[in-house]
């Protein structure tokens, strides 16, 4: 069980930390056309492109698992019928399918919820209304996927109330591409107070250089913002103008993960993410290998243990 379960870790597998704060639902929106990954997507669902062995939306399932979820809501489109014939309606983690560790676990459910039109994240997360769990609910972009480390895990255990969204500095020239912060302090700490935050603002014109990355943890008062927020950039309902119209009355608070992202939504992140996630698989063959080498321990014999005794007759190599 030992081998199976470290060939299977790679970078971003997660290792069944109890966070502070375990978020009851998940939402992870999987109902975008995939437009950047074409041709790919006129036959694949984006979230199920492979990462290495596994679909990009795994990565999304097993930290959801990881961070305590009892319930995860898929957002699809009719379009997106893989995706449910894939998951089915228990979620299962990479360890769990390869007999490691977590077949104790409680089964985590996977509802459905259908998003017939692309309206934006806003929109999609409320789609969701009515299907999360009491409680403050988190939401995975599964596009982007976060290794070495579970970032919800690590939001939840420095999670104090309101809003969170784990966010990571980038170049300058790249601000006009994220939801970039309002920063109220200083950005050097893991958790950064912000004043609010704006979508893909206009180049240099960016109020900060630290970006929303696709994790959030969220009180669902914002399901009634997001019923009254209009549209915003691309003609869209924006969770970020949700969050940022919300920032009057919750606190907001940025969080700097510790893994690494890749934007899988695109060709160079997901060739990326398969190349850091494959260098990883092997390193864990390497050490599952070496540890079946060790000589068991046992009593001594004449002074020597019993795998001391094993190793004095190895032949010595030429």
């Amino acid at each position: 069980m030992l081998r199976h379960t470290i060939e299977t870790m790679g970078v971003g597998e997660m290792h069944m930390t109890e966070p502070t704060f375990c978020p009851k639902t998940v939402i992870i929106p999987a109902a975008g056309k995939g437009t950047r990954m074409l041709p790919a997507t006129r036959v694949t669902a984006k979230e199920l492109l492979p990462v290495y062995d596994r679909p990009v939306i795994q990565f999304a399932i097993d930290e959801a698992i990881d961070a305590g979820a009892t319930r995860i809501v898929i957002v699809v489109s009719k379009t997106k019928a893989a995706i449910r014939e894939f998951l089915g309606n228990v979620a299962v983690s990479s360890i769990q399918s390869a007999g490691g560790q977590g077949q104790d676990r409680p089964p985590v459910e996977i509802i459905y919820a259908m998003q017939d039109e692309p309206k934006g994240l806003g929109h999609a997360i409320l789609c969701c209304k009515g299907l999360t769990l009491p409680g403050p609910f988190a939401v995975i972009l599964p596009d982007d996927v976060i290794m070495a480390g579970s970032c919800l895990s690590e939001m939840g255990r420095n999670y104090k109330g309101g809003h969170m969204i784990a966010a990571m500095r980038v170049p300058e020239e790249e601000t006009c591409q994220y939801g970039i912060f309002s920063l109220s302090g200083s950005a050097t700490g893991v958790c950064i107070p912000v004043t609010g935050m704006v979508e893909k603002p206009p180049l240099g014109r960016a109020q900060s250089a630290i970006a929303a990355v696709g994790r959030y943890i969220l009180q669902p008062m914002i399901f009634d913002v997001l019923d009254n927020t209009p549209k915003g950039v691309g003609g869209e309902v924006q969770l970020t103008d949700a969050i940022a119209i919300a920032t009057h009355s919750v606190p907001l608070t940025a969080f700097r993960f510790s893994g690494t992202r890749y934007d899988c939504g695109n060709h160079d992140g997901l060739l990326a993410a398969a190349n850091a996630h494959q260098a990883a698989v092997k390193v864990g063959r390497v050490a599952a290998a070496l540890s079946n080498l060790r000589p068991p321990l046992g009593p001594e014999r004449n002074g020597k243990s019993a795998g001391q005794a094993q190793l004095g007759r190895v032949p010595a190599l030429a």
